[in-house]
């Protein structure tokens, strides 16, 4: 099995001080980046909603396959100028839920989802869907690309508001999206037949009595108990990486054992070198923020 890299004291000392660097720089140009990668990923998104829906003038006939889409039902609520969160579209259809499975079985509750879509799309930005004519090339890419960019910037604004942490469980996630890696719910693991299969990742999942930030199948079999650690100094990093990343880890190869379960985690900030030795010595996979597709090189290199 392949084994995840192994980084002498020399290594260490070379990234934790590129991981400082980035981190400085990171305070002004990472909303920036972030917005850049979330514009990519939801593009292809919006796209095929757009497509699904023929421009928004068929959307009875698609709202219901759209809706069962995390990600599609997310560009389905920012169709709507101003976009609707799924609680006030909850509250405005009059609705407890509108789990997929709800307006499945509630052919007029999703009738008024798509009659409320209808009527309070964003006029400057479709605005052939009420007077019916046909919009040209031109005007499909203007639709794609503002709506493209709404949806990122209001994630980056939310990301802002939140943690360092939570931004780079963002990148980390796009990071594995972009590599192919499918998305799968939440959910808690007490064996291993209940974690993620190959190719597949959850996040914020239970991996025994402990949590993890990503649970990730691999390619050979074995699970991937992923933690996300950003340290504003070394003094910090004992309790973000020994203190509580490391603990997870001994944990987890005792109760599923080194063969069953590969325990890692990315950093973003500053480290103290002999707290990321002890933590690699202690059974802690390290792998960096400022280089997140090694993560995904090596997560494909257990195909082998």
């Amino acid at each position: 099995m392949k084994s995840p890299p192994i980084w002498t004291e020399d290594q260490f000392g070379l990234e934790r001080a590129t991981a400082e660097e980035h981190f400085r720089e990171g305070r002004h140009t990472e909303p920036l980046e972030v917005y850049l990668e979330l514009f990519d990923s939801y593009h292809g998104v919006v796209e095929e909603v757009m497509e699904e829906t023929v421009d928004l003038t068929k959307l009875d006939d698609s709202a219901l396959a759209i809706l069962s889409d995390d990600r599609k039902r997310e560009v389905f609520r920012y169709l709507t100028g101003p976009p609707v969160s799924e609680d006030d579209l909850k509250v405005l259809m009059k609705a407890k839920s509108l789990a997929p499975v709800r307006l499945k079985a509630d052919p007029e509750l999703l009738a008024r989802v798509v009659s409320f879509m209808r009527d309070w799309h964003d006029r400057r930005r479709f605005p052939w869907v009420n007077d019916t004519w046909t919009p040209t090339e031109h005007d499909q890419k203007a639709a794609v690309l503002a709506t493209t960019a709404l949806l990122a910037m209001r994630r980056v604004e939310t990301l802002r508001r939140s943690s360092g942490r939570q931004m780079q469980e963002e990148r980390v996630q796009l990071q594995l999206t972009k590599a192919g890696y499918t998305k799968v719910p939440t959910r808690r693991i007490k064996t291993l037949g209940d974690a993620p299969k190959q190719g597949e990742f959850c996040r914020e999942s239970h991996l025994g009595d402990r949590k993890a930030d990503f649970v990730i199948g691999l390619h050979d079999g074995r699970t991937m108990a992923l933690e996300c650690k950003v340290s504003n100094s070394s003094t910090n990093s004992v309790k973000r990486l020994n203190n509580d990343a490391a603990v997870k880890a001994e944990h987890w190869i005792k109760d599923f054992g080194t063969t069953q379960v590969v325990p890692g985690a990315v950093l973003t900030g500053v480290y103290a070198l002999t707290n990321l030795s002890t933590a690699q010595s202690r059974g802690l996979a390290v792998f960096w923020g400022h280089n997140l597709q090694q993560l995904t090189d090596w997560i494909d290199a257990t195909k082998s």
